[in-house]
Parts: structure tokens; sequence; C-alpha cells
């Protein structure tokens, strides 16, 4: 598999909020039905004895389609199903089964029904290296010709958005929502502690998480039982040591992911876990554990994508969540290669299974059409990549979200969808050793290292 491919998703990556954010704003409306032509008047009608029958137009062939997501909280819940309700009312010929499930209960799954050839026609895609495995395997269903048929729906979205799913030049799917890992606090409870304003630095940020133990404040909540939430500080801490170029290096092979800026960001993870900023049980809690504990009130900041403010409230007693919530960019190294502001994030999207009817492909372009894409852009549940829906963004914390990534030079896809599917799952699993105090940083880099090579064979 071609490094440059990768290299290049990140590039296009930045492009893509940039032109997402200079789109025109659309006015929120269904679309319109298409009219038929209007018949010209006669002026006057020929006579007749006997009206001909109407012919009656073949009834379209019943068509089902699958389609798997892990939105499982509402609004996007409700949404989804309200959109393919819609869909199907338009189209009684229609019928859409969905099947909704947990991050972590969908990747199981979906391995196993890959295995076996027969893939749901449209399902939730990161992007990166699984992606482009599944295209390699045959899985996918190439809808290139689809797109270029229909310009509109192409042209509407950000290039940069649009080749995260694409493979060799084709497309295999479309992105519905891109966004940032960031930290997410509350701002009550940072006040509580005497923290006047996010810190800026490393250091600083360790400095605030014992001023937050020291109020008897819980820093951090995490989910480390699904293992890639803690993979996010690790990737962070790498991203802001060894900078696009150090990563790069490793990516081509002239450097390793078992550099010593590799091992630093190791280093510099122990000294966080050795403050023990975790809620009780962070080992073994999930990302809606972690997501409910914060948006309780029990900790004061959460690492976590754009989607945190809807999955927080979604999560808590109340489903309220956080009254008083803020973010903040993942804090600047001294001394590293990488700038404080570059990002590490991703996003969303509908990969198309092999076997997938047309239909399937127009119910992905209507969910992915300006109006429902809007939609969700003010419920909260993603930034859209769809040009002119970003006038629903109405949250403040969105907003903040799309000005801070479009502050960032540098864009990093998350590493364990960036990297070979193998790959990911061994960060994972070794970046959770160091959480558990079971590995060191030396064991992280080189077994990174040691699957990457393997797999760049």
């Amino acid at each position: 598999m071609s490094r440059k491919i990768y290299m290049i998703l990140s590039v296009l990556l930045i492009v893509s909020f940039a032109l997402t954010a200079c789109g025109a704003p659309a006015t929120p409306a269904a679309p319109a039905a298409t009219e038929a032509p209007a018949q010209p008047a006669a002026t006057e009608a020929p006579a007749a004895t006997e009206a001909p029958a109407a012919t009656e137009a073949p009834a379209a062939e019943p068509v089902t389609i699958t389609w798997w997501h892990i939105t499982t909280k509402d609004p996007g819940l409700s949404d989804w199903k309200k959109m393919a309700d819609d869909y199907m009312a338009e189209h009684p010929n229609v019928k859409i089964e969905i099947t909704v499930l947990e991050n972590e209960a969908f990747k199981t799954k979906l391995t196993t029904v890959l295995q076996s050839g027969d893939p749901p026609d449209i399902f939730q895609s990161w992007g990166g290296g699984s992606f482009n495995q599944q295209v390699e395997a045959g899985l996918l269903k190439d809808i290139t010709a689809d797109l270029d048929a229909d310009s509109a729906w192409k042209d509407s979205f950000a290039p940069g958005a649009l080749g995260v799913y694409s493979y060799q030049g084709k497309n295999y799917g479309v992105p519905w929502d891109m966004g940032m890992v960031g930290f997410w606090y509350n701002k009550d409870l940072f006040a509580q502690a005497g923290i006047d304003a996010p810190p800026a630095t490393w250091t600083d940020f360790l400095a605030d998480v014992k001023k937050l133990k020291e109020a008897g404040i819980t820093p951090i909540s995490i989910g480390e039982g699904d293992k890639w939430p803690g993979m996010h500080f690790w990737n962070y801490l790498a991203t802001r040591i060894c900078g696009q170029k150090g990563f790069d290096a490793a990516m081509d092979r002239s450097g390793s992911f078992s550099d010593p800026c590799f091992v630093e960001a190791g280093q510099k993870l122990q000294e966080l876990v050795a403050l023990q900023p975790f809620q009780p049980g962070f080992l073994t809690a999930i990302h809606d554990d972690m997501q409910a504990t914060f948006g309780n009130g029990k900790a004061a900041m959460e690492l976590s994508g754009q989607w945190a403010p809807s999955t927080e409230k979604a999560n808590s007693a109340d489903q309220k969540g956080v009254a008083n919530l803020g973010m903040f960019g993942f804090p600047a190294v001294d001394g590293g290669a990488g700038a404080g502001t570059d990002v590490v994030g991703g996003g969303n999207g509908f990969a198309i299974g092999k076997n997938a009817e047309p239909e399937a492909v127009d119910f992905v372009k209507y969910l992915t059409s300006v109006q429902n894409q809007t939609i969700i852009a003010k419920n909260g549940s993603g930034i859209p990549v769809v040009k002119g829906a970003e006038s629903g963004l109405t949250d403040p914390n969105m907003l903040q979200v799309q000005s801070t990534f479009a502050a960032a030079n540098y864009f990093q896809l998350y590493y364990d969808q960036f990297l070979p599917p193998a790959t990911g799952s061994v960060l994972n699993d070794s970046v959770q050793t160091i959480f558990a105090g079971s590995g060191t940083p030396e064991d992280v880099a080189k077994a990174v290292e040691d699957s990457f090579a393997s797999e760049s064979q």
C-alpha cells in the first residue's frame, strides 16, 4: 500500500475545512420535488366518443437497503431515523433496515460480516487504513461514476473531505462530518480550583491537574476500557513532539516509530498517569462511561472529539450535561517540533458495500444533501462537510472547534485510523499498558515500529 496516499490524505483534510468554512449558507428546507413540465393549453379539445384508458406505470421493484451506523443517542439517532422514514415515504418500493451499534460492537460485528464477504449496503467509516484495505479486498462499491454523473452532489463536498473516502482516484464512500479532538472542560470546576484560563503548555496542564486534585476534583474522565480514548493522548503528544516531519519520516521509512520523539511522547504520558488524574475504574470504563462521568460534573476535563457536547449530554443523568462548557486545544510541548496549533482529528462517513443497489447510493445522496447536513449541524452532531450546511452551526462550542481547526497548519488523521489496521490495534493496545502501568514508553514505540515495519513489507 502506497505511503504517499496516507500522507496526501492529511494534506487534503486541511483544504477540506477551509473550503467548508467558505461555503455559501443555505436555507434549511425540505428538498423541493421535481415538478412535471406544464402541458400546453389546447384551444379546442377534439371530440372523442371514449376516453383512452390510462396506461399505468409499472411498479418499481422492491429494494431493501441495509444501513449500519454508530449514532446510539439523540438527537442524532432520531435525526437519522426520520431521514430514513422520509426517504421511504417518497420511495415506497424502498425498505431501509437500520442497525444501530455502539462503536466497539460495530467494529467487532463488521469484521465478522466483512470476513464473510457480505458487507452492509451502507456502513459507518472513518476512512484511512481500514477503508483502503476494504477497497483492496473488493468489499466496497465504486461510486465514482455516480458522483461524476451528478456534479452538483460531487461539488457540494469539500474536496479534501471527499478524498478521505477515495482510493487510487476512485470513491467508495462519502463523508458526512469532520472535526478534531480537543480538551472539553467544565469552567465551573476550573474556577473552583482557582484556574483562570486553560493551560497553554504541557507543563501548565500538569500544574492544573495538580490544582484540581488539591481542590478535591477529578481532573480527567477517560474510557480506557475502549483503548482508543487513551490513544489520543499519545497521538497528540507525538504530534506535538515529533511534528509532521517526524511522522512523515516514520511513514516513508527514512525514520522510525521507535525514534526518540515517539519514546518521549510515552514519557510525557507517563508523567500524567503518575499524577493519578482519572476517575475510579477508568481502565474498564468505556467511552459512554467517560462521557457520563464528565457530563455529570464528576470530572473537570475529557479529551474527546467534536461529538463530545452531544454525547456527554445524552449520557448524563439529567440529559443536559455540563452547563458551563468550554473547549481548548491540546497544549503545546516546550521544545517540540510540532506547533501548538496542529490538530489531530477525523470524521465520519458512509462506505458503500459492494452489493449495494443504486437506491442505496441515492439514499446516501439524500442523507448528505445541504438540507439534511444543516440539520446535523444545528443539532450539534458534527461539523458538516457539505458547502452551505455550516450555516446550521449555532452551537458556540462547534464554532470554536471549527475556528481552532481552521487555525491549524497541519491536520493529522487519528493514528489508529491512518495507520494500517493491524498497526492501529497494536498502538491502542500498547498505549493502554502505559495507563495500566505495565508498559514502558520504549515498549510502545517498539511495538508500533515492529508492526508497521511488518505491514510495510
